[in-house]
């Protein structure tokens, strides 16, 4: 079986039964010396629970790497818990072959009974990865419009998706009301892009997403923020001027086609006298 393919792992232990029903499992690549964040959302009950990263394929072998409570941070790896938006973000740094490997997004239940909420398969490779963005972190305007560009190399179906929520594919689509479109083009330097664009953005749409090309994915947050006085008053004024500048050539036409009405007029005049 992949490290990446659904399982149900059932655990006998002489005080505990560990159930874990791990749903599909993700598979990121990243280029060595790279980094990358992980999102991990969980439900409403786990908000006051300790959660962690932990490395390994086996259940029973799978060490904790960061923990909410200790150790939040290594050398290389951190963790932070943001109870309002139920999702706690793993990010490590300075990648290298080594950390190839499956990992898990866990919260720990006390008595025993851990619950894993995500399996993630990492992949470190001294190329370029198959599926990447320029930037994980994106920002955006209410009602205006963001671009995330995902680069890939690999074949598959490609999809939009928001974390625990529905996808766009095809060329163009909905989520949460806001309008999506995938559109597949090639850059300056021949690289197969994925380029979604979402418009007439809301402060709801701020949360994690993944760009999906067959089995590759990459997360990408977008954070949509209220427009400044600045913002509302330049976007006014852009306004203001484009309809001053439809004004001016409308009144620009109207001159023009009544000076030659005149002329026309007066040649007609000359030609009758």
């Amino acid at each position: 079986i992949s490290p990446y393919d659904a399982i149900v792992i059932v655990l006998y232990s002489n005080l505990n039964v560990f159930c874990v029903d791990m749903s599909t499992g993700r598979h990121v690549s990243v280029q060595t010396g790279g980094s990358i964040t992980i999102p991990c959302s969980y439900d409403q009950y786990y908000i006051n629970h300790v959660k962690y990263w932990c490395k390994g394929y086996g259940w029973t072998h799978c060490s904790s790497v960061v923990r909410t409570d200790h150790p939040k941070s290594t050398d290389r790896a951190s963790i932070s818990d943001d109870i309002t938006q139920k999702v706690f973000t793993v990010i490590m740094t300075d990648l290298e072959p080594d950390d190839s490997n499956t990992y898990r997004c866990v919260v720990e239940i006390n008595g025993g009974t851990d619950s894993m909420i995500q399996l993630l398969y990492l992949s470190v490779t001294p190329g370029t990865p198959e599926l990447y963005v320029d930037q994980q972190e994106v920002t955006g305007v209410e009602g205006g419009s963001v671009t995330v560009r995902c680069y890939y190399s690999n074949s598959g179906d490609m999809k939009w998706c928001r974390m625990g929520g529905d996808c766009v594919s095809g060329f163009s689509g909905t989520l949460n009301g806001t309008s999506v479109t995938l559109k597949r083009t090639s850059d300056a330097n021949n690289r197969t892009v994925l380029t979604v664009t979402m418009s007439g953005l809301k402060m709801e749409n701020t949360d994690w997403y993944w760009c999906r090309v067959g089995e590759l994915e990459m997360p990408v947050h977008i954070t949509v923020s209220q427009q400044t006085a600045t913002q509302r008053t330049s976007k006014m004024t852009s306004i203001v001027i484009r309809s001053v500048k439809v004004l001016l050539i409308s009144l620009g036409m109207l001159v023009v086609v009544t000076a030659g009405i005149l002329v026309t007029w007066k040649m007609w005049r000359r030609h009758s006298k």
